[in-house]
């Protein structure tokens, strides 16, 4: 299977009765809980750090064991934040296939009239003369509703228009996180082949927006691979990083 596909498999199945306003399941600390009970309403995945240690094969099964590594409390610019590190493995038949270390950051209520999320988007257009391939994508409402499927996302920012927009401030739709670094390690699948990286990390950095240019971009340095996304203006939304094997 390609690389990343470990995104699709072993998911929570929470019930519909189970979900929170904002369409993940409501964290509590019953025993079905398995995400700590944070009060900040907005959650966000921020970053990944993937090593890939054999490619998961067709027609076999597979176990994943996730565990709560960390919980940080911290005081950001927007004010306060809760980190929490998830850890999980990915076996198949033969063994540990993925193991990852994935960070989510749950947000404060966004201020009524605030400023939008992200800016729109300015004057300026991004360059690609500096990187070695480059993929032009836009994210349509069918994409991102497909991603939700496959993933079995139901956070309403990724679909209901108004929830995104009125209750967490966003301007438009949001694209998922782990949808534009699957685009991104497609990018390196076109460059390098199947399954030719050892590891991968990315970091969000602004969210991308449905209906709006994405730029994919990557260039290589020795066995090394340095990943992008970017807004049509030059806006960084995410950036990545990865080893070739």
């Amino acid at each position: 299977m390609p690389q990343a596909f470990h995104w699709c498999l072993c998911l929570p199945d929470s019930a519909t009765a189970d979900l929170g306003i904002d369409g993940h399941a409501k964290r509590n600390d019953s025993p079905q809980s398995f995400l700590p009970p944070v009060a900040l309403p907005r959650r966000m995945w921020a970053s990944s750090a993937v090593e890939f240690h054999k490619p998961l094969l067709v027609g076999e099964a597979v176990r994943r064991i996730a565990k709560v590594s960390s919980i940080k409390a911290k005081q950001g610019a927007s004010g306060s934040l809760v980190f929490v590190e998830l850890a999980h493995e990915i076996h198949g038949a033969s063994g540990l296939a993925v193991s990852e270390t994935q960070s989510i950051v749950y947000k404060e209520a966004s201020a009524p009239g605030g400023a939008v999320i992200p800016p729109p988007l300015g004057d300026g257009q991004f360059n690609i003369s500096a990187w070695h391939a480059h993929r032009l994508v836009v994210p349509t409402e069918p994409l991102l509703f497909r991603f939700s499927a496959l993933t079995f996302n139901s956070h309403r920012i990724h679909y209901d228009l108004p929830y995104a927009k009125d209750a967490e401030g966003y301007r438009g739709l949001v694209v998922h996180g782990p949808l534009t670094a699957t685009l991104l390690l497609n990018l390196a699948a076109r460059e390098f082949g199947d399954n030719a990286l050892n590891s991968f990390t990315f970091r969000g950095n602004s969210p991308a927006i449905c209906g709006e240019e994405l730029h994919l971009v990557l260039r290589r340095s020795g066995d090394g691979v340095e990943l992008g996304a970017f807004a049509n203006d030059g806006r960084n939304i995410m950036g990545a990083n990865a080893t070739l094997k």
